[in-house]
């Protein structure tokens, strides 16, 4: 019960000082705008064309993958059924089947070290990506504050109440359109082992 009050009065101080500033603020003419950037991201030409390309490239990525994996799967399975009822001592004094389980085992950390190069090279595809399209926003997002004569941009996720009338993701949403229908994607690759 005594959290419960401590939480009450700290949201109660939060709204009496929010409604403290704000009146100042706007009686200095300051002009607030608020953005989504989930909504840009979601409803924009650039936002959506990058979402797919990054989804053809994890598509690829996987078809890559799938083949070794399949392989291993058939391999693993075909061990399992030579080891299976045979007692450790066995297993040790047969070399040929000795000699199959470390070529398994190394085929495993082979496809391992393969699946973490291009989990990497997804990840920096992925930020490469996100930062053209933020680098395409952000003349968008200029042009729109420029209209409204904004002094303060807020991000709608990390305020406590927005009025809709002063959400311009829209208006973004219809620049960058005109301005940038598509984001680059190209996949981003993990330099060369060197030998």
């Amino acid at each position: 019960m005594k959290h419960m009050k401590s939480i009450l009065a700290a949201f109660t101080l939060a709204l009496a000082t929010m409604f403290t500033v704000s009146p100042a603020a706007y009686a200095q003419g300051t002009i607030v705008v608020v953005i989504d950037e989930g909504r840009i991201l979601a409803e924009s030409k650039a936002g959506k064309d990058m979402f797919t390309k990054l989804k053809n490239i994890e598509n690829q990525i996987n078809a890559e993958l799938k083949p070794t994996r399949d392989s291993l799967e058939t391999e693993r399975q075909a061990l399992a059924g030579k080891l299976q009822g045979k007692t450790r001592e066995a297993i040790v004094a047969d070399a040929a089947l000795v000699k199959q389980i470390e070529d398994f085992q190394k085929k495993t950390n082979d496809f391992a070290q393969k699946r973490n190069t291009v989990s990497q090279e997804y990840a920096a595809t992925e930020q490469k990506a996100f930062l053209d399209f933020n680098t395409a926003l952000e003349p968008a997002l200029l042009d729109v504050v420029k209209e409204k004569n904004a002094q303060v941009v807020l991000s709608k996720n990390q305020a406590v109440f927005t009025a809709d009338a002063i959400d311009v993701s829209a208006n973004i949403v219809t620049k960058l359109d005109a301005k940038t229908p598509a984001i680059n994607v190209v996949r981003q690759r993990a330099p060369a082992p060197q030998k």
